[in-house]
């Protein structure tokens, strides 16, 4: 299974990709082993893992999203717009439905998540506007917010190719639909919000996955040791205190 790993690497493949191949692999040697009992042994299982690198660190700026907004056709600026403002998957927003629209509390609940868990969204004012007019002309034929001019779910492939062709146009390089739900996260985290929070927010199972964006500012940390003043402060006083009512 070794020669097959560098076989893959000669391929071109990267490490996630080989990793799949192999878990796919794994699987299928579980079934001929355990349930099928066509072998004794998985030889998968004694082959480790690629090291994979999946962080990236590319979000777009104030002055990119207005180049890349002006240039997206409706549809897509709509897409564009919601995943910017609610740090939602591509999947999810494109599977939305009204039953997930709640516009007298502002929020969204996505039901079909990566973790398949469900959760609750709110919504900032841009986001409610943008639903409030689509809501004013809601098709009978589909219960999906965003949807071809079929009615049919919009496809993945068509998003990502006209989100390409517009970034092109705004002669914008080396950047992906998903890098919208960073730039929402690493914009959240500029403002110095909580990252359990923005944890809460994207779906992320574990903190770790949203502490990589921590580094984007280290002045929210800033009150943290801001405390330590106030606390230092305040026992010098309480020690000033005591000397004077000792004299």
């Amino acid at each position: 299974m070794n020669e097959y790993k560098e076989k893959r690497r000669r391929d071109g493949l990267k490490p996630a990709s080989i990793n799949r191949e192999l878990a796919t692999m794994k699987k299928a040697f579980n079934l001929a082993v355990k349930e099928w009992e066509w072998l004794k042994d998985n030889p998968v299982a004694r082959v480790s893992m690629e090291e994979e690198n999946n962080k990236r660190d590319r979000w777009l700026t104030a002055e990119e999203e207005e180049r890349v907004l002006e240039v997206c056709p409706p549809w897509l600026r709509e897409l564009v717009t919601f995943a910017l403002n609610t740090g939602m998957r591509l999947g999810e927003i494109l599977s939305l439905e009204w039953k997930g629209v709640d516009l007298f509390k502002r929020t969204v609940t996505v039901f079909k998540s990566k973790n398949k868990e469900p959760r609750t969204i709110p919504i900032n004012q841009r986001v409610f506007e943008l639903l409030k007019n689509k809501g004013k002309v809601k098709s009978i034929k589909t219960n999906l917010v965003f949807y071809t001019n079929n009615h049919t779910m919009i496809l993945k492939t068509s998003v990502d190719h006209a989100f390409q062709s517009a970034l092109k146009r705004a002669g914008i390089k080396d950047f992906r639909f998903h890098d919208l739900r960073h730039t929402a996260a690493t914009r959240m985290v500029q403002a110095g919000k909580d990252l359990y929070k923005i944890q809460k927010l994207l779906g992320h199972k574990t903190p770790a996955m949203t502490q990589r964006y921590a580094h984007h500012y280290p002045e929210s940390l800033r009150d943290a040791v801001d405390v330590l003043d106030k606390i230092s402060t305040n026992l010098a006083q309480s020690g000033k205190t005591e000397v004077n009512q000792d004299l």
